[in-house]
C-alpha cells in the first residue's frame, strides 16, 4: 500500500473518530440537560382528589364545596365513612387525599396513639358539645346519682367531663388536661354515675339515661335538638374547632389551597348554616 493510501486511510479514520466523538459527547450533553429538568411531582399536577368526610349533614355541605372546587379546576370525590376512627386511616395509608371532620385534641391523640403523619390545613367549622336529656329540662333537675353518658374516646371525654364541671356537677382535679379521664374526677357531690360509650352510641342511649354529653352532629342524628339540650360548652376560645387536614408534606400543595378555599367562602358557609341550624359555626 502506497504512502498516500495510508495517509488518506489515516485521515478518513480521523475523520470518523472525531465524528463519533462530537457524536457521543453530543448524546451526553442531551442526557445531562434531560437529567437537569425537574420533574413536576404528582401533587403539583393533581386536578382530581378523594376527601374522606363522615355521613349525614356534612354531606350536603361538601356538594356545595364540591362544586366550588370544580370551579377553580379541582375535582373532589368525597368518600363517606360511618365512625371517626377510619377517616384517619384511610389517609395514612394514602386511600385518600384529605379528610375533614375532627379538631386538633383528637388528631393529637391519634397521633401518639396511631403514629400518624397528618397536619392540619385549614379551619371548617365548630360543634359545641352539649349535655342533653330527654327527661329533664335544667341540670338542676338531675337527682342524686343521676346517670350520665360520655363519649369513651379520650379527646371526647376530657371534653365532656368539662361540661359537667361547668355546670358544677363534679370537680377535676388541679392542673388536669384536656385529655381529662373520670380518674381524674375529684369531687362528686351529686355522686353521679358516669357511663362511658362510644360516640356514635350515646346520642341514641339518652333514653336509658338521665343525661348525656354528645358530639353536635350525633345529637342530630340521634333526633336531639335544642329543646332536649340543658347545658353547652362555651364557644369562645374554643379549641375544638374542626379541620381539613392531609398527610404531612402535602400541606404546602397548590390543590391543597384550593381546597381550603372552596371550603372557606359565603357560597359554602350558607349551606353550612342552613343544614346545621345554629347548632354548628363556621370558624375560619
Amino acid at each position: 500500500m502506497s504512502e498516500r493510501g495510508n495517509a488518506s486511510n489515516s485521515f478518513l479514520f480521523s475523520a470518523i473518530s472525531r465524528r463519533a466523538a462530537l457524536a457521543a459527547l453530543f448524546a451526553s450533553a442531551v442526557t445531562l440537560v434531560g437529567l437537569a429538568q425537574p420533574t413536576p411531582s404528582f401533587a403539583e399536577d393533581k386536578k382530581s382528589i378523594k376527601v374522606g368526610i363522615i355521613s349525614g349533614e356534612d354531606e350536603d355541605v361538601w356538594r356545595v364545596v364540591v362544586a366550588q372546587a370544580a370551579e377553580k379546576g379541582l375535582t373532589v370525590e368525597t368518600v363517606v365513612f360511618n365512625d371517626y376512627t377510619q377517616p384517619n386511616e384511610a389517609l395514612e395509608r394514602g386511600e385518600i387525599d384529605a379528610n375533614a371532620f375532627q379538631h386538633q385534641p383528637y388528631l393529637d391523640n391519634q397521633i401518639k396513639t396511631q403514629g400518624y403523619h397528618i397536619v392540619r390545613v385549614g379551619y371548617t367549622g365548630v360543634w359545641p358539645i352539649g349535655l342533653y336529656s330527654k327527661k329533664y329540662t335544667k341540670v338542676a333537675d338531675l337527682p342524686e346519682g343521676a346517670v350520665i353518658g360520655l363519649p369513651n374516646d379520650p379527646s371526647n371525654e376530657g371534653r365532656a367531663l368539662r361540661v359537667l364541671q361547668n355546670e358544677g356537677l363534679i370537680k377535676l382535679k388541679d392542673g388536669t388536661g384536656i385529655l381529662a379521664t373520670t380518674a381524674d374526677i375529684a369531687e362528686n357531690p351529686k355522686k353521679v354515675v358516669i357511663k362511658e360509650l362510644d360516640a356514635g352510641i350515646v346520642g341514641r342511649s339518652v333514653e336509658d339515661l338521665d343525661a348525656a354529653v354528645v358530639n353536635t352532629d350525633w345529637a342530630l342524628k340521634s333526633g336531639l335538638g335544642p329543646d332536649n339540650r340543658i347545658a353547652q360548652e362555651p364557644v369562645a376560645d374554643n379549641p375544638y374547632r374542626n379541620f381539613i387536614a392531609v398527610k404531612s408534606g402535602n400541606e404546602n400543595e397548590a390543590w391543597v389551597k384550593t381546597l381550603v378555599a372552596s371550603y372557606q367562602n359565603e357560597a359554602v358557609k350558607a349551606e353550612f348554616d342552613k343544614v346545621y341550624k345554629g347548632t354548628g359555626i363556621s370558624a375560619y
